[in-house]
């Protein structure tokens, strides 16, 4: 997600991150909250499954969804999974940006997800990593998150 300074600089909306917020100038410009966390988890699970993805199951021209909060998504994902028979074997998670650095609040993040997705935190994996200054993201211009799942018959 691109990032931009919080109002009234500009149209960043809070930075969060698998539910938790961080405190940073900048946040993500999105229809929705922009946790690009439960963004990039929701789209996992649901490709696992062979569904739509987020952007066709929510679409951001949908005024319904305008600052939705994202734990909307990635629950609607998890019941469909659930429904499916299938249940979290892991989850991996990398959190690519400059800062907020993720891994002070790394338990929380996990605790969530975990929490959303019906399974133990010993399950879900999560890291950050930066792009050493290089592009949008090691500018500090946008945040990046690769997400993927295994998911087991129940």
């Amino acid at each position: 997600h691109r990032l931009e300074p919080l109002p009234p600089e500009g149209p960043g909306q809070p930075f969060v991150l698998a539910g938790v917020r961080f405190e940073h100038p900048r946040g993500p410009v999105g229809h929705s909250d922009g946790d690009a966390v439960y963004h990039a988890v929701t789209d996992a699970v649901l490709g696992a499954l062979g569904e739509a993805d987020i952007g066709q199951l929510f679409p951001d021209t949908e005024p319904a969804h305008a600052g939705a909060d994202s734990t909307l998504f990635l629950e609607r994902a998890a019941r469909c999974m659930h429904e499916r028979g299938y249940e979290v074997g892991n989850l991996d998670v990398t959190v690519i940006c400059e800062a907020p650095k993720v891994g002070p609040r790394k338990g929380e993040m996990i605790a969530n997800l975990a929490r959303h997705l019906g399974c133990g935190p010993d399950r879900v994996n999560l890291k950050g990593k930066t792009h050493e200054q290089v592009d949008a993201v090691g500018e500090g211009r946008a945040v990046e998150v690769h997400a993927v799942v295994l998911l087991e018959r129940i």
